[in-house]
């Protein structure tokens, strides 16, 4: 396994759509592997093949609260089949935004249909951090980011001060 970079905001390709994946072989389930590593390491809950510079449909997830017990999904074409009618506020992070952090409701529940690691087609039920952090990935893979949940006005500051990082310039 190895280490992957992770893109940060501004990078255009984060606001691509990932295309679906044609077939589950060995050279996927390498990138799944180096992806949960590279999760682990910096640190966080989720990643999607986006966040570093693949634009296939594959996440990669795991909430567990003991580090000891690693609990990793990997959900390869994931898609929200249904949502619960209850929302959550959960405070989120984005590896892809880093040391920013936003409130955001979402369904606190949902059904996710996907491909496993062997390529077979499952259903998952998921709640709670486990269903947000599901939407907050798939929202990668279709383009969308946690600024998106703001005002146009603070998601411009925001992506102001980004860019203002990538070019080197103190920040604000």
């Amino acid at each position: 396994m190895s280490m992957l970079p992770i893109i940060t905001l501004p990078d255009p390709l984060l606001r691509k759509t990932s295309e679906p994946i044609e077939r589950v072989d060995a050279e996927l389930l390498k990138l799944a592997d180096d992806m949960l590593e590279t999760m682990y390491d910096a640190p966080g809950i989720g990643l999607a093949a986006v966040q570093v510079g693949v634009l296939k449909r594959l996440i990669v997830l795991d909430v567990s609260e003991d580090e000891n017990d690693p609990q990793p999904l990997t959900l390869i074409n994931p898609e929200i089949l249904k949502l619960g009618p209850v929302g959550r506020v959960h405070e989120e992070g984005c590896l892809s935004i880093p040391d920013f952090r936003l409130d955001i409701e979402r369904p606190s529940s949902l059904t996710l249909g996907y491909l496993d690691r062997e390529g077979k087609p499952r259903e998952l039920v998921a709640e709670g951090l486990l269903a947000t952090a599901i939407q907050h990935e798939v929202d990668h893979l279709n383009g969308k980011l946690i600024i998106d949940f703001l005002s146009r006005l603070k998601r411009d500051i925001v992506v102001r001060k980004f860019k203002k990082a990538a070019r080197g310039e103190a920040s604000v």
